[in-house]
C-alpha cells in the first residue's frame, strides 16, 4: 500500500482500498458458503448412511419386531465436554465398533448448542430408546445431561463422561479457537488471527478468558434446567454432583484417561473389549492436540483462582476426581508399576432350596 500511495493519485488510492475491501468481503462470503455447503453435505451423507444401515437390517430380517438380547439392548451416551480429550476417547469407540459389533452415532447440534429444545428432547429420547437398528449404540456429542426418567422411560441409557482441570480446559479452548489443532489443521477457527496470549487476555480483562468462561463442566452435568446455566449457581453445582453420583455409570478425568478406559473395558466389555491395548499402542491415542498453546504463568492462574466461579468449578472437578479414584481403588491393584483389574471377588453360598 505504501507503493500505491507514491504512484497513484488520492482518488485512485481510495478506489484501490475500496476494491480490496470488497474483494475481502467477497472471499469471506464465499468461504462461509463453502462451510455451509460442507455442513449440508455431511448431514446428507449421515442420513444416507442411516438409511443404508436400516435397509441392511431389513434385508437380514425384521429386527424391529424381534426382542433384542439383553446384552444388545444397551445404549451408552457420552455427553462430552469440549477440550477434555474427548476426540481421542471417541476415536477408540469408532475403531472398536466394527469388531465389537455396535453402532457409533455423533450427535451434532446446531451451533454446538448443548441445550436441546423441548421438542428435540422428546425426539432424541424416542430415537435412543426405540431405534432398535442402532442398538447396541454409543451416542456422543456436546450436549448437557438429559434425564430420560422425566419422559417415562423404564430402561435408561448408560451415561459416561470425562472432565478436566477447569483452568487447563479453558486454556486449551482459548488457543483452540485461535490456532485449531492437529486433527483438522486446515480448518479456519472463529478467533483465527488473534495472536494475544492467554496471559495477555487475563491481564487485559478480556471476555474470552473471563472467569465466566470456566462455567461449563457444571452445567453439562447439571442438565437442561435454566438454573444450571446461571453462572455461579450453588444449586447447579449440587445438582451436578448429584447427577454424577446417581446418573453416571463412570466419570473419568483427562489426566488419568488410560485408567478410565481400563475400567470401562473391565465393566463393559461388550463395547470396550480391546480398548486399553488400542489406547496404549494405537496411532490415534492423544490424537487431537491444540497447537500454539502456551502455559499460563503462576500470576495468571492465581488471578483466576480468586474467582468464586473457579472455586465452584474446581470443587466439582475435585469431587469427580475423588469419586473416580475411589472407584479405581476398588477395581484395580498395582504391581510393578502396572495396574491390573481385579478378578471377581464375590460369590454365592447357602443357596436354598437344595437341589437333588
Amino acid at each position: 500500500m505504501g507503493l500505491l500511495r507514491i504512484m497513484l493519485p488520492p482518488k485512485l488510492q481510495l478506489l484501490a482500498v475500496l476494491a480490496f475491501g470488497v474483494a475481502v468481503l467477497f472471499l469471506e462470503n464465499q468461504i462461509q458458503k463453502l462451510e455451509e455447503s460442507r455442513g449440508k453435505l455431511e448431514r446428507a451423507i449421515a442420513r444416507h448412511e442411516v438409511r443404508e444401515i436400516e435397509q441392511r437390517h431389513t434385508i437380514d430380517g425384521p429386527r424391529p419386531d424381534v426382542a433384542l438380547d439383553e446384552e444388545d439392548d444397551v445404549v451408552i451416551i457420552y455427553n462430552r465436554v469440549p477440550k477434555t480429550a474427548s476426540t481421542s476417547f471417541t476415536n477408540i469407540a469408532y475403531d472398536l465398533c466394527g469388531k465389537n459389533k455396535y453402532h457409533v452415532l455423533h450427535i451434532n447440534t446446531t451451533k454446538n448448542n448443548p441445550v436441546m429444545s423441548l421438542q428435540d428432547q422428546v425426539r432424541f429420547v424416542k430415537n435412543v430408546t426405540s431405534w432398535k437398528e442402532m442398538k447396541p449404540g454409543f451416542y456422543h456429542g456436546h450436549i448437557s445431561f438429559l434425564d430420560f426418567a422425566k419422559f417415562g422411560v423404564k430402561k435408561k441409557p448408560v451415561y459416561i463422561n470425562v472432565i478436566r482441570d477447569p483452568i487447563e480446559r479453558l486454556v486449551s479452548y482459548y488457543y483452540f479457537l485461535r490456532f485449531g489443532d492437529d486433527y483438522r489443521p486446515g480448518l479456519r477457527r472463529r478467533k483465527q488471527g488473534d495472536k494475544k496470549t492467554f496471559d495477555e487476555c487475563v491481564a487485559a480483562g478480556g471476555s474470552d478468558c473471563a472467569p465466566e468462561k470456566l462455567w461449563l463442566q457444571i452445567p453439562f452435568f447439571c442438565g437442561h434446567s435454566s438454573e444450571c446455566w446461571n453462572v455461579g449457581s450453588r444449586w447447579a453445582l449440587e445438582q451436578a454432583k448429584y447427577n454424577l453420583i446417581n446418573e453416571y455409570f463412570l466419570v473419568g478425568v483427562t489426566e488419568e484417561l488410560e485408567d478410565f478406559i481400563m475400567l470401562l473395558e473391565a465393566a463393559l466389555p461388550r463395547f470396550f473389549r480391546g480398548a486399553t491395548e488400542l489406547y496404549r499402542t494405537g496411532k490415534k491415542s492423544h490424537l487431537r492436540k491444540t497447537t500454539e498453546k502456551k502455559l499460563p504463568t503462576k500470576e495468571t492462574i492465581a488471578k483466576l483462582q480468586q474467582s468464586e466461579i473457579w472455586k465452584m468449578e474446581n470443587e466439582f472437578y475435585e469431587f469427580a476426581l475423588e469419586q473416580f479414584q475411589f472407584v479405581r481403588a476398588h477395581a484395580v491393584r498395582e504391581k510393578d508399576g502396572e495396574l491390573y483389574i481385579l478378578a471377581q471377588n464375590f460369590f454365592y453360598e447357602k443357596i436354598y432350596p437344595k437341589s437333588n
